[in-house]
């Protein structure tokens, strides 16, 4: 089997001569002035393997301590890695800047200072960063470029004269996952600029490694049929369609399926190299996070729909925080195939959340697609003059995706009007959708709306962000850490973060800690990622009337969950006030309903754990769109609150006036 390419010559950013370079994407190595060292015994090389592989990170004395004697620790065990430890600091050699120690001990544990140009991992993951920057950017031949420059410092399985351990193995899986990662989006780079063939041979050496990862397959399969090896490529799909039969009794993806169709209408189709002025704007996606876990159906449904060319227009929704845009993204990614003209990401909101101008997100979309000059010449006859540069674009970009095939992802919609002018209204362009509300003034679309992650996901979503042994340690606790974040993804990998820094804490305590309902919003912070913050953004974006239905539904029972009889006593209305005022909450994404058909008064409601907790302490805490609304105590007080939100305080739409009876 042919390797990944071997390094050349020393990566970029080294150190002073007379530096130690370390090596994990291989064997352990270290390396002076291009002469190898010894690393020492078996146990040694264990210490510092794990060191390396969390490096600038307090790596616990117990988890250095598993990877030594996984099974049963002799009594010296501690004394033992002291001297290992002491061993590493003499290899490593003195700090820079003054510091005489590189490797500290602290209360979280051992920390090893090391700098880019001494790791080759922190290389590596400094030259992919760059490389998917510059494929956002669309500078495809930069992004290729560099990709394949961390790629040769790739020299085989990571640390693969020490998986035996179960904790190291466990680091190297992660490593050989991010150069697989690498490895796809730099065949996928190559492959799009018509140089599909340089990618061919080492995709097939990688698919006999690991033959059911189905993207990597995906590459070899449009790399074999864009070098007019169509047969071949062919053949990659049947193969893989048994093997998934065999081993899992699943199918290939839609999307894989997709490819393969299009491949056997397309025939002995050479993609021929991209010219400079079509490369930049095609693919302007965000990076993915490698956190990624759960949403298979979702996901599996998205690739049906836009892949399959059912629909036009789809719409993902659920609360800040449920991974819509993570979704979209990854689900994006895997289209290229089915959207030749390219892949965009807009988001429709600004930094501080309000609503874009629909004129700014045009003049994006017609920056991307090349339209934007059309804005002086008048792009289409049909448009008088007077009408204004928007109009002049807003028919440009109609045009342009009557004629392409394209998929737009329309990240954090806040309402229908925001994104109405820019749904394809023929053609064979697709809009993703993204909005914490449905959005149900929108048809015909097709929906999608993300339900918390089941228990399972949110375990595997906390275990990526912890490590899968720390969550073995007591998987109880684990539990309850998910459930108390609700099954919400961005609670969950605010979770990860904070334990995976905080190595000390027993995930008992922090489980603790999110059960009390007073302190767990103050727990979900991470640097500053807010679980409380995206909250509160949703929050802002509902009617004062709304706040004030939500603060009473969240007060009436502590999961959240209350049926229609409950409702109409807790706002003290008619049953039919009721329902309308509990279904604009639905319609804004705050409450969830059951997802089959059931009465209203047979249905069970909730809210949100998190955003029960939320509203309660708005309300605790007299927030003025909440307090206002409790205020108006009388019956007509709030039906005359109903009858002025009826008038425009939510764009237009009905409002709900809670009078009883």
């Amino acid at each position: 089997m042919t390797r990944p390419p071997v390094r050349t010559g020393t990566p970029g950013a080294a150190g002073t001569t007379g530096a130690v370079h370390f090596s994990l994407l291989g064997p352990l190595t270290a390396r002076r002035d291009s002469r190898e060292l010894p690393l020492g015994p078996r146990k040694q090389r264990l210490v510092l393997a794990t060191l390396l592989a969390r490096p600038n990170t307090p790596v616990p004395v117990d988890v250095l301590t598993d990877a030594v004697w996984p099974d049963d620790p002799p009594r010296t065990a501690r004394k033992n890695l002291q001297v290992y430890i002491s061993a590493a600091r003499a290899l490593l050699g003195p700090g820079g800047d003054g510091d005489p120690d590189r490797l500290v001990h602290g209360c979280g544990g051992y920390l090893l200072r090391i700098a880019e140009g001494e790791l080759d991992t922190l290389r590596f993951g400094s030259l992919a960063r760059a490389g998917r920057a510059a494929a956002e950017r669309g500078d495809l031949p930069g992004a290729a470029r560099l990709l394949r420059e961390a790629l040769d410092l790739w020299e085989g399985p990571p640390l693969h004269d020490l998986r035996d351990s179960s904790g190291v193995a466990d680091e190297a899986d992660r490593l050989e996952a991010r150069c697989l990662t690498v490895y796809e989006d730099w065949a996928e780079a190559e492959t799009e600029l018509g140089r599909a063939a340089v990618a061919v041979d080492g995709l097939r050496d990688l698919v006999e490694r690991h033959p059911l990862r189905e993207r990597l397959r995906a590459a070899w399969m449009n790399s074999l049929h864009q070098s007019g090896r169509q047969a071949e490529a062919l053949a990659v799909y049947d193969d893989y369609r048994q093997l998934m039969a065999r081993e899992l009794g699943l199918e290939p993806s839609p999307a894989m399926a997709a490819l393969y169709r299009s491949m056997l209408g397309r025939g002995r189709e050479v993609r021929r190299p991209a010219s400079p002025r079509e490369t930049p704007g095609r693919v302007t996606l965000p990076a993915g996070t490698g956190a990624f876990t759960g949403r298979r159906e979702e996901l599996r449904d998205l690739l049906h729909v836009l892949g399959g060319g059912e629909e036009r227009v789809v719409v993902v929704s659920g609360p800040g925080g449920a991974g819509k845009s993570a979704l979209a993204v990854r689900a994006a990614r895997l289209l290229a195939d089915p959207f030749p003209d390219g892949r965009v990401h807009v988001r429709v909101r600004g930094e501080d959340g309000t609503a874009r101008g629909r004129a700014e997100i045009l003049a994006e979309l017609g920056r991307w697609c090349g339209v934007a000059e059309a804005r002086a010449s008048g792009a289409s006859a049909e448009v008088p003059a007077s009408a204004g540069a928007p109009a002049v674009l807003a028919e440009a970009w109609q045009e342009w995706q009557a004629r392409h095939r394209a998929l737009v992802v329309l990240d954090d919609v806040p309402d229908e009007a925001s994104v109405r002018g820019l749904l394809p209204r023929s053609g064979k362009c697709a809009v993703l959708v993204t909005a914490r509300g449905q959005l149900p003034g929108l048809a015909p679309v097709h929906r999608i709306a993300l339900p918390p992650l089941a228990d399972g996901e949110a375990l595997d979503l906390l275990g990526k962000l912890i490590g899968a042994g720390r969550l073995r340690t007591d998987p109880a606790a684990a539990l309850r850490i998910v459930r108390a974040c609700g099954g919400l993804p961005l609670a969950v990998e605010v979770s990860g973060m904070r334990l995976a820094v905080l190595r000390h804490l027993p995930l008992a305590e922090y489980a603790d800690r999110l059960d009390d309902p007073s302190a767990a919003l103050d727990e979900l912070v991470a640097g500053d990622v807010s679980v409380r913050h995206r909250i509160a953004s949703g929050w802002r974006d509902l009617a004062d009337g709304d706040r004030w239905v939500l603060g009473r539904l969240a007060g009436l029972a502590d999961d959240g969950c209350f049926t229609l009889d409950r409702a109409t006593v807790a706002l003290g209305c008619g049953e039919r006030a009721a329902i309308r005022a509990v279904e604009a909450l639905i319609d804004a994404g705050a409450v969830t309903s059951p997802a089959g058909e059931v009465t209203a008064h047979a249905a069970l409601y909730e809210v949100p754990r998190l955003l029960c907790l939320f509203a309660r302490e708005q309300e605790a805490a007299g927030e003025p769109g909440t307090a206002a609304a409790g205020e108006q105590g009388t019956a007509g007080g709030r039906e005359a609150s109903g009858r002025q939100r009826a008038a425009g305080d939510r764009g237009g739409a009905p409002a709900v006036a809670l009078s009883p009876g």
